[in-house]
Order: structure tokens, then sequence, then C-alpha cells
């Protein structure tokens, strides 16, 4: 196949859009790839909708391997299904009426409305079964931004797996996480399958595929030393041990005027921050505070307290906060505290400093167990400073995209919505689920971060738009063209710049747009019939007879 760029839309520029961070962004722009029509609204022009579909493709035939049947279910659903699993609450749905004031979502996920067609299971001699879609789907994203990386109109593969019990889940998730590996490889991505938070997807368990990219949402933590590999929400390493100052019996009120940061408060009182605890208020859902503890030297990791706490949590305001402690930020503690408390498990040993719940006085010597009891559970956000907990070793903390996501979801979803069947036993029993979500906008996302070069994009053979440029020089048109033809004989699809351009602007936009191979017809190759061949990764160049073009492809 060629296509002629004379009869292209192929919009490159030569300057990125201002405000444009990431280098995918800037990069898929630049080439032409993609347009964007609204913060977190972007159109793939025909170069990117041909890398798209090949980023498609791959997935589908990946699903297809593994036994998944493809469907298409509706961007349009009936809130109800939401409201009858709990998920409603969630603020980035869309959410509209229609004429006669019926209420309906623009789903982001669409586990409610496969489970609504799972009700039709109704004999365990009908399980398993595997499901899966490529579409549409909506969220309302607060901060949409980075291109493709962040998007409140998106496309993705969605499969669900459907089995009689967690036994047969777990043959379903061990196909499915196979299949996201061999996806992820076909593309040439680098990625990592690590443990992650299944969030508000629910479930017990769920894994992260993980690209290291310069921009992206989340952070992989890995160790130098051995194969330890997490995604920051659920990493558990270890932190520096914490320096403690003499202990007390009891807890003593001291006066801290002006001390509401752990900065302050530490060198007010000339302690080691390791030696203080810091209060964070949370707000659930039916609106009690929650405090959560974490060591002073600490950051929360909310993803672990809403874990810990089974539902979703919020930052608890001003006012919500001076209700439940009677003080403000900055001085809040345990001690009084009439609500529910969850302490990091670095709180469980030592005595640390704590707000009084009284502005501008703490308690010191505060311990856990003794003073308060707390639930504790892992909380806090890794840090550089922390070893890895299998080896001991150095951390790496690395920007990553998350290009896929599984979940054992068990029951969380089968049972609100009574999807059930009959066992083998003649018991009724609900369906046991997976989810499992691949996203191919951030696969193209994460290819362009992780192969570029300060010309342009270097896209991985299998989903690069055309595998080879062809760009024709003034007066050796002719041969360019037959170099295109030979390519595409052998199976290639070919890119033939024949417009009205400058070299410099031609081979300006090949290497922008990235091809795997650039073939140069020039003033050479009418002397000697042969062509300049380039490759786009390694800058390797060899001039090859015409007639030898297609040979290797």
């Amino acid at each position: 196949m060629i296509a002629r760029a004379s009869q292209l839309f192929l919009p490159t520029l030569r300057e990125a859009p201002s405000d444009a961070d990431a280098v995918s962004h800037k990069l898929l722009v630049r080439g032409g790839f993609i347009r964007q029509v609204a913060a977190g609204v972007w159109t793939f022009l025909p170069l990117g909708w041909r890398v798209y579909r090949k980023v498609e493709q791959i997935i589908r035939e990946e699903q297809d391997r593994i036994g998944a049947q493809e469907m298409l279910m509706p961007v349009l659903t009936p809130l109800e299904l939401w409201q009858q699993t709990g998920r409603d609450f969630i603020e980035e749905i869309f959410r509209l009426k229609d004429r006669k004031g019926a209420d309906y979502v623009l789903p982001l996920t669409h586990e409610e409305t496969v489970t609504f067609h799972a009700r039709e299971l109704q004999s365990y001699r009908q399980l398993p079964q595997m499901l899966y879609h490529i579409a549409i789907k909506e969220r309302d994203e607060p901060r949409p931004g980075k291109g493709l990386i962040r998007l409140r109109e998106f496309i993705m593969k969605d499969a669900y797996s459907f089995d009689r019990d967690e036994a047969g889940l777990d043959v379903a998730f061990q196909k499915q996480r196979g299949a996201y590996h061999r996806t992820f490889d076909r593309c040439g991505l680098v990625t990592h399958d690590v443990p992650a938070e299944p969030g508000m997807m629910g479930g017990k368990e769920s894994r992260d595929f993980l690209a290291p990219a310069g921009a992206g949402e989340n952070t992989l933590v890995t160790c130098e030393n051995c194969d330890y590999a997490a995604d920051i929400e659920v990493a558990t390493t270890t932190p520096r041990a914490p320096v403690f100052p003499e202990r007390l019996d009891a807890p003593e009120e001291i006066e801290t005027p002006g001390a509401t940061t752990i900065d302050a408060l530490a060198e007010f009182l000339s302690i080691d921050p390791t030696a203080t605890s810091k209060a964070m208020p949370h707000v659930t859902q039916d609106g009690s505070v929650v405090l959560a503890l974490v060591r002073g030297d600490d950051r929360l990791e909310e993803a672990k307290l809403s874990a810990a706490l089974g539902e979703p949590v919020w930052p608890a305001d001003d006012e919500q906060i001076k209700a439940a402690f009677g003080a403000s930020g900055g001085s809040l503690g345990p001690i009084g505290f009439k609500g529910r408390i969850v302490a990091d498990l670095a709180l469980r040993e030592g005595q640390f400093v704590a707000g009084a719940n009284r502005d501008g006085w703490h308690l010191r010597g505060v311990e856990a167990g003794r003073d308060f009891e707390p639930e504790f559970a892992d909380l806090r956000e890794s840090a550089e400073t922390d070893t890895c907990p299998e080896c001991g070793g150095a951390l790496r903390f690395q920007t990553a995209i998350e290009v896929g996501h599984i979940f054992k979801l068990g029951t969380r979803y089968s049972e609100p919505l009574g999807a059930t069947f009959l066992d083998e036993d003649g018991r009724e029993k609900a369906v046991v689920m997976g989810s499992y979500g691949i996203g191919p906008a951030r696969i193209m996302a994460a290819a362009v971060e992780q192969f570029n070069d300060e010309n342009g994009i270097v896209w991985p053979r299998a989903i690069a738009p055309y595998d080879a440029h062809v760009v024709a020089l003034p007066g050796a048109e002719e041969i360019a063209e037959r170099a295109a033809e030979t390519l595409s004989a052998a199976g290639l699809d070919v890119l033939l710049d024949d417009r009205d351009q400058r070299a410099g602007e031609k081979f300006a936009d090949a290497d922008l747009i990235g091809c795997p191979i650039r073939v140069t017809a020039g003033k050479k190759s009418l002397e000697d019939g042969k062509v300049d061949v380039r490759d786009r990764a390694t800058g390797e160049e060899k001039r090859l007879d015409v007639a030898d073009l297609g040979k290797g492809a």
C-alpha cells in the first residue's frame, strides 16, 4: 500500500503548542497525529488513527487468542445501574437527563453494564465466559492535560471474566496477565507488571502495567539490587530509623506558638522530624471524620487510606476539622479525638510529639496503645530515603504511564446487580468476576515518551504509521516511485513524500513522523539507480539498488 503525502491531510508543525510539557504531547501534535478540540478532548488525525488502529489490532489479537469474545456496549447508561452498585457518588462521572427527565451517565468504565448482561448466565454449564469491547469512555477529569495521557474522552479496551469460583477467576486473571505482557511486548513498550491499588473499581487484588516515561500520572518504585517493583500507591518500602528523645511516663503538654508545620515543630523542640506524628483528618462518604496519622517526615498515601477503610475518603475542610477537634490544622492529634483513628505502621513503636487539639500547643511522649487506641495500616507514601523491603537495597523512583490495569473483582458487582447462577450442587451463587483494562492512546503516548530523539518520534515498527517513508527529491521522482512500489510489493506500508517541498523540510518531516525506514531518491540516484536507506532508530545508512529494497522486509 502506498500513500502519497501530496494527497494526505498531514499538518506537521515546526513548533510545539505553548501549553505542551510532555514530549509525547509535543511530538504527536507537531507530527500531525492529533489535534485538540477542547481540554482533554482530542481528534486522531489520519496519521494518528493509523497508529491507534495498529495498537488496537494487537490488543484484539491477544484478546482473541485467550478466548475473549468481542462485543460493543453503549456509552449512554442508565444511572440506576450505578446506583445499585453504589458508585454513583464518583465525581468524575458525566451525568445527564433525557427530555423526559430520566437520569443517565456517560461511564468511564463498563462493569455495571456488562454485569447487567451477565444476568443471562444462569447455569454453571455456561461458565466460564470472557467478554471484551473497545469503546469510547467519558471522564469528567478535573485536570486534563499532557496530550493523550490525561483525557476526558478516551477509548479503552475493557475485558471481563465470569467464573464459578475464585479458582476460576485465578485462571482468567493469569490468562489476561499473559495477554497483557504479549500486547505490550508486541507494541515495543518497556513495562513493569506491579501490584497496585484497586481504587474505585473495588475487589481484592489488582496489578498495574506501568511504562516508564518522562511524563505520566504514576510513580514506579523499583529496587536497584533485586526485582522488587510496585506502584507507589501500594509500595511497602522501609523508612529510615527514627531518632527519639528521652521516654516519658505520660504525655506532657508544651506550648508551641507558630509551630504549625512539622519542620517548624521539630526545629522549635530540637528533635528529629521522625519523632513527630502528622495528623491528616479525612471525611468518609457518610460525612464521618477519620483521623489518619503518619510519621512527621512521611506523606500520607490516600489510596492506602481508602484501602484501609474500605471506602473512598476526602481531606476534611477547615470547618469539619474545627468541629471534630476543636482546633485548627497544625495542632491536631489523636488524644481526645472521639472518632476512628488509623495510624501508619511506623507509629506502632515509640513515642511521638503530637498536636494537643488546642491551637499553639502540642503533646510530647504520645504513645499508641497507651494513650490512644488506633487501627494500624500501611499508610505512608514511599520516600527516596527508604530502602527495599526485600533486600535492603537503594530504591529508584520513576515517572510512569499506566497503560493497563487488571482487577480481581470477585462478587463486587454481581451481588448488587443480581448476576447469579445455579451451581452443580443446585445452589444459587453470585458470579465471580474480573476486569481488565488497556488504554490504546496511552500506549501511543508511552511509545513516544520511550522512543524519541531531538528530531522527532522513533516508532516501534509494529505500531508505526507506515513501515517506510520514501522521500522523492527533485529530478528523482521516477526512482522514488519505483522504490515505493518495490517496498509495497514486499508487503510494506509506504508513505511517499511526493510534495513540492525543499529537501530539508522533507527530511525534517520524515524524522518528526518517525517511520522505521527512510528511503531517499536524490541526485546520486540519477547516476547509479540506487537509493539511500536510513534506519530511523540507529541512524545507520546504506545504499541499495531499488530491486533489493524488498529483500528481508
